[in-house]
């Protein structure tokens, strides 16, 4: 009976797409850096290994391209590694910080502009053959980006009562995908395998220049935004009555004490989350980190597919960050992720099928798209949102408004320790199979492994009902 004298929870739209805005210069960052990087490697390392680009040796020798993937791997994991260093100091350091901006702003802003600006460089460095240099400034992108990443993400439950942080991702989630939306773009535009497989005195350097130049002016554009729209301290003092009624509606098994070590039930769902979320992490970042070589170099296609299957991917992403959350309040958010890994793991067995189409079409005598794979990248994109959608909340839930930073700190450990892994790992896979179709069936061996995981451990404890406000309302101002 008392439930309904409390006052309504409110999820204001408006304030969370301003919040969407940190998110939507991650995953720009990030779609460019894994759609463009790994071929960059692929190829300055095929230049000074055997002297001579990628795309003679892939006409020449195509094993050899297969040899120097572990390679490739190592250097895309290195940076996971410095990532799963730093990601949980600044979470921390966040979570302790008091300024006039904010615990979180002052991080977003120099992890931005210093990665905005390290970032058109890479491109530079591959064009003029200067692997030491590119790989230089490949770190202190990553370096600066993780200052960035933890406190953008934990800015959203810093100010999000926690029965309403499911509809809240997936609002963030659409507007990071409207970033990576942006980058797909760019990769339409400018086309890498055109840049590639011209001979090296006649490739275009603006090819590939522009589309990390963009990028970089969309990223400052979208921080200064967040930093105009979002007033954190302001904030958190206006809604502090729902975030500690969000608290006591929190879908955990025993109550959060930050005065007492956590307790059995909830350390066990915690470590039975990250397992898992590592599990599908390690496929998920296996098909981003080689999507591109696999696309250039097995299926001999232009590259440019390869961003109209992200475009597919994310549409179809989009349609699950917008159901995912209304799914999670009838089903609960447990099964909502088993349901996306469910849909994932169907679309990688289909994956396997997947060859070359051996029909000309392109200038330089690429081969048709294999239309099957657009079917795949929708069924991974909608299944991995319900996913993503849902873990993240599901991680914050075990923790105060103390600790958000820290927790995020957790949920990007196993991310990240996935990301450092599985390159290395698939390479050596690559390496040893010399069969480009070891990538769908290595992915679907791990999203397997992450749902038996998941279904078998996690419990499935659905959001307090609470009174909420919806439709008009929700969209006030408020900050």
């Amino acid at each position: 009976m008392e439930k309904t004298s409390l006052a309504p929870l409110k999820l204001n739209v408006r304030r969370t797409s301003m919040i969407g805005f940190a998110f939507f210069g991650i995953l720009l960052l990030w779609q460019v850096y894994d759609s463009w990087c790994p071929t960059f490697l692929t190829d300055i390392f095929a230049r000074h290994i055997y002297e001579m680009s990628s795309a003679e040796l892939k006409a020449s020798d195509p094993a050899r391209i297969l040899n120097v993937q572990w390679i490739v791997g190592i250097i895309m994991a290195c940076d996971n590694l410095a990532a799963l260093i730093l990601l949980p100091i600044f979470g921390n350091l966040s979570d302790k910080t008091d300024t006039p901006i904010g615990k979180r702003m002052p991080y977003i802003l120099v992890g931005t502009f210093v990665s905005a600006v390290a970032f058109p460089f890479i491109p530079l460095f591959f064009h003029h053959n200067n692997m030491v240099g590119m790989v230089i400034t490949m770190a202190i992108v990553l370096i600066f980006m993780m200052m960035y990443r933890n406190p953008a993400v934990a800015l959203m439950p810093d100010i999000t009562p926690k029965p309403l942080r499911a509809r809240a991702n997936g609002i963030i989630n659409i507007m990071g995908y409207l970033g990576g939306a942006f980058a797909t773009v760019l990769g339409i535009l400018f086309v890498l395998s055109s840049y590639i497989n011209a001979p090296v005195s006649e490739r275009n350097i603006w090819t590939i220049e522009m589309p990390f130049i963009i990028a970089s002016v969309l990223m400052v554009i979208s921080a200064l935004v967040l930093f105009a729209t979002i007033k954190e301290n302001k904030i958190e003092e206006e809604i502090r009555d729902e975030l500690e009624l969000g608290e006591k509606l929190a879908a955990v098994e025993t109550p959060i004490d930050d005065d007492k070590p956590m307790s059995r039930a909830n350390k066990t769902m915690l470590l039975a989350i990250l397992g898992a979320e590592f599990l599908w992490f390690m496929s998920d970042n296996a098909l981003g980190t080689y999507i591109g070589n696999y696309v250039i170099y097995h299926l001999q296609s232009v590259s440019s597919a390869t961003m109209i299957l992200t475009i597919l991917g994310g549409l179809a992403s989009v349609v699950g960050f917008a159901i995912a959350g209304g799914i999670a309040d009838r089903i609960g958010r447990k099964w909502t992720i088993s349901a996306g890994l469910a849909v994932t793991f169907v679309g990688l067995v289909v994956m396997c099928f997947v060859a070359p189409t051996g029909r000309v079409v392109g200038e330089r005598g690429e081969f048709a798209f294999p239309t099957l794979l657009y079917a795949v990248w929708v069924l991974k994109g909608f299944g991995m949102a319900l996913v993503h959608n849902c873990s993240f909340p599901m991680v914050v839930e075990l923790c105060s408004s103390k600790k958000i930073g820290k927790f995020t700190g957790y949920y990007y450990t196993a991310s990240m320790s996935a990301q450092t892994i599985t390159p290395v790992l698939l390479g050596l896979v690559l390496n040893a199979t010399l069969a480009w179709r070891a990538l769908p069936i290595y992915t679907a061996i791990l999203t397997a492994l992450s749902f038996a995981v998941f279904t078998a451990l996690v419990k499935n404890i659905k959001v307090s009902k609470v009174p909420t406000v919806t439709g008009l309302e929700a969209l006030d101002g408020g900050d």
